[in-house]
């Protein structure tokens, strides 16, 4: 795995919702970025080409939510055809990476740090994109 190009954007597809995560411009930290409906995926699809373009990303990475056995279930399975439909909408890489428990990490951060109620669940989906990103961007310099 090479250290990417530009900024990375990370995405954690929801069945209702798609956390957004989006990395400093050397892609050293990962920062929550704010969540989209999950509506139409030609919706998305034009939404993330926007962002894309607009932040000068060079890589992509989806959360690709294995079951703890390491096997593919049902939202697995999503993930894979959704980078697929965005490989064919935008030029730029896009990888799937195992993102098991973020969500669970991201709740816990969260409580932790005071957040409860409504709030915490306008914010979980990004948060747990941005663990994920965080720990592909310390995996890929690492290598």
């Amino acid at each position: 795995m090479s250290h990417p190009r530009g900024r990375v954007l990370g995405i954690d597809l929801g069945t209702v919702r798609v956390g957004l995560a989006l990395s400093d411009p050397l892609g050293l930290t990962a920062q929550p970025f704010g969540r989209l409906a999950r509506r139409e995926l030609d919706r998305d699809l034009g939404t993330l080409v926007r962002l894309v373009s607009d932040h000068e990303v060079g890589t992509i990475v989806v959360g690709h939510p294995l079951l703890l056995s390491g096997e593919s279930g049902t939202s697995a399975r999503d993930a894979v055809s959704f980078a697929e439909r965005v490989r064919a909408a935008i030029e730029v890489p896009v990888l799937l990476w195992d993102e098991r428990l973020t969500t669970v990490q991201a709740e816990r951060a969260l409580r932790e740090g005071g957040v409860r109620g409504p709030k915490r669940r306008g914010i979980v989906d990004a948060a747990a994109a941005a663990i994920m990103l965080q720990s592909w961007l310390d995996r890929s310099r690492e290598s």
